[in-house]
């Protein structure tokens, strides 16, 4: 609760809350994933997390709930237990497991539980797998290192590293080298293992045909893999041979399923030559000899969730012809359904939560998706495919809700500049539990990664926390967000700094129009290309009193050559390489204009953070430091860039704690 502003001696209002959202929500909170429907729909088996109170370390457990009487049980023991998958038949559950810190194996057990038997022993673990139609083998997706050699010597002398490629390293994976990922068959009964892919790039995502023969997958096998992030579409004989290239004519591919007869794919995938299928794609059939066929269009974004560190989305074709999948517009997530040859595509269900889990079973007519909601960090729902109605499953986090409400949200949105017609700029303001519109509040402008991420209608931890701390948070979804259209999202490319920055300036000039936001007490926060827009923003406008900036991009034209993804992401956002584009790198760089900069600054990045290095606040501190700005700096040891969201608890927490207390310090 926030008492007094000690810059302008007014009185901070104070709300009426049973308690605030604080920081150590990460210790309180739990997460729903992987869900998984039993052949038939009975059962559904998921992935609870939690954080050990002991260790404070993150635990992940496989529960097993009854859908007929709702009971529910915890499946395994072990420490990290994730991705469950029945067998065909549904006698078996198998599910990845890492032991004391291993890469993940294929482990499997009875449906009904009992012991579990480890199923693979792949040297570098196991990202993905799946079973096949007749339960009998399994394909599994594993890191594969064609030059890996004993140490020679003892083992504690150090050893050189050997750079032959541009991706050598990925964020959150790590050292990546001459490492791929690749696919194996796993005979289940005697565990022999045959490697079916090899080669000089990734095959990942398989999926069996439904009648064994073959495994579609993705790859990326273009001569230009290194500099441009695509994917594409390929079959191969589950025995092992030649793969067959089958998505020609796109660019880029996220996501895929079989048709029941297994002559056509369904995918999620990009005709646009930049290859931002994660971003806008769109559901295609693929046909042997035959061109792509678009079925969606710009009004849905098919969610494809955060290849590679992150397993695919599901597709679902069903026996009478509609593809099922999660797609998002406009910030909402829904379920929709797209007839196969061609039509428009239907909402099953949604609206008002981001989805990022779905499970289905066409028998039973159900599908299990998980989702957050502004007031729900995140359950488990049972939907009916043909009535839309749906059901909440879990309530892991019902007792922790009700005794920190969440903070209510408002939507808007104003009219700006832009396309044919204009741009609509859609706004989410969050309020304190208790608010008085009589009263005048410090308000907080949070912005987005991406720069085509979004935000949602879903429980964001930092904006709960800010919000519940007595908190104005307005989080705007300016030009270059994902869920409204490509147009809208490909206006940031090459404009970073440009029209973006001047949609979320007119958002605040909107909002601090109503009587009880302070104008003179205005904070603004964002991580990764938020830390950017950040940055960028101090440099820009004196209106803020205090400003978080997280994992930002401060020199683009040093990021191209230190990024993981400096040169895919850098050309197409940019608009050019450091040789070609290096005057206009450096106009829209935050660094350039450090020195107009008179907002207090609080920097927060992760020391191995791949993506934006943490060489870029480096950079940023420094030359503050060197023109006497207010700036302080904290480095997260062993962090990549997603560590807000899949890092040490610890570290999570840390980084609500700090931004929380500068805001503070300086709004309050």
């Amino acid at each position: 609760m926030l008492e007094s502003d000690t810059t302008s001696g007014q009185p901070l209002p104070r709300c009426v809350m049973p308690e605030p959202i604080t920081p150590e929500l990460i210790y309180h909170l739990k997460t729903v994933g992987d869900p998984a429907l039993s052949p038939g729909g009975t059962l559904l088996a998921y992935t609870l997390g939690w954080v050990d109170e002991e260790s404070l370390g993150a635990r992940s457990r496989i529960m097993l709930m009854d859908l007929g009487s709702g009971s529910c049980k915890e499946l395994t023991d072990g420490e990290k237990d994730s991705a469950p998958k029945f067998s065909p038949e549904g006698s078996q559950l198998a599910f990845l497991r890492s032991v004391d810190g291993n890469p993940a194996q294929v482990w499997s057990m009875a449906a009904d539980g009992g012991d579990a038997n480890q199923l693979t022993h792949a040297a570098k673990g196991v990202f993905d797998y799946a079973w096949s139609p007749d339960g009998k083998t399994m394909v599994v997706c594993g890191d594969v290192d064609p030059e890996e050699n004993p140490q020679d010597g003892p083992e504690d002398l150090p050893q050189v590293t050997v750079v032959r490629r541009v991706r050598y390293r990925y964020d959150t994976l790590g050292w990546r080298g001459d490492s791929h990922f690749h696919l194996s068959v796993l005979d289940v009964e005697s565990l022999e293992s045959r490697q079916i892919t090899d080669g000089d790039w990734d095959d990942t995502a398989p999926v069996w045909s439904p009648d064994g023969s073959q495994i579609a997958f993705m790859s990326g096998r273009r001569d230009d893999r290194d500099f441009l992030a695509l994917s594409e579409v390929y079959t191969v004989p589950a025995a092992g041979g030649e793969p067959k290239l089958m998505s020609e004519g796109l660019f880029s591919v996220g996501a895929l399923t079989w048709s029941p007869e297994g002559r056509r794919l369904a995918v999620v995938g990009s005709d646009a030559p930049e290859g931002m299928v994660l971003w806008q794609g769109w559901l295609y059939v693929l046909e042997d000899g035959k061109d792509p066929r678009r079925l969606t269009g710009d009004s849905i974004k098919p969610y494809l969730g955060f290849p590679p560190v992150m397993r695919p989305a599901a597709l679902w074709w069903a026996d009478d012809g509609r593809i099922i999948f999660l797609g998002e517009r406009k910030g909402e997530s829904f379920l929709f359904q797209a007839p196969s040859e061609g039509g428009p595509s239907e909402t099953v269900w949604g609206g008002s939560c981001l989805s990022t889990g779905l499970t289905l079973d066409g028998k039973a007519g159900q599908a299990v998706v998980t989702a957050s909601f502004p007031d729900s960090p995140g359950d488990l729902h049972q939907i009916d495919l043909a009535t839309g109605a749906s059901k909440r499953l879990s309530n892991h986090n019902d007792s922790y809700m009700e005794a920190h409400p969440a903070a209510r949200m408002e939507k808007f949105s104003i009219e700006r500049p832009g396309g044919a017609s204009g741009f609509e700029i859609e706004c989410r303001l969050y309020f304190p539990p208790g608010f008085d519109a009589s009263l005048v509040y410090p308000l907080v402008l949070d912005i987005h990664g991406g720069p085509n991420g979004a935000f949602y209608d879903a429980f964001v931890p930092a904006q709960q926390v800010l919000a519940t701390a007595g908190y104005l948070v307005l989080a705007v979804n300016p030009r270059g967000s994902s869920t409204y259209g490509a147009d809208f999202m490909m206006a940031v490319l090459g404009d970073w700094g440009g029209e973006d920055y001047l949609d979320l300036m007119a958002a605040v000039d909107d909002v601090v129009q109503r009587t009880y936001v302070d104008a003179d007490r205005l904070g603004v926060h964002g991580y990764s290309y938020g830390g950017y827009m950040t940055s960028w923003a101090v440099g820009h406008t004196n209106r803020f009193k205090a400003a978080v900036v997280g994992a930002p991009c401060i020199n683009l034209h040093s990021m191209y050559g230190t990024s993981d993804i400096g040169i895919s992401f850098g050309e197409a956002q940019w608009g050019g390489s450091s040789v070609d584009a290096a005057d206009k790198m450096l106009e829209r760089s935050p660094i350039t204009y450090a020195a107009d900069v008179d907002t207090p600054v609080l920097l927060l990045h992760g020391d191995a953070d791949a993506r934006c290095p943490i060489s870029q606040s480096e950079e940023y501190f420094t030359v503050l430091k060197r023109l006497n700005k207010e700036v302080e700096f904290v480095r997260f040891p062993g962090c990549s860039h997603l560590f807000p969201r899949m890092g040490h608890p610890r570290m999570r927490e840390e980084y609500l704690t700090r931004t929380l207390g500068w805001f503070n310090q300086y709004l309050a």
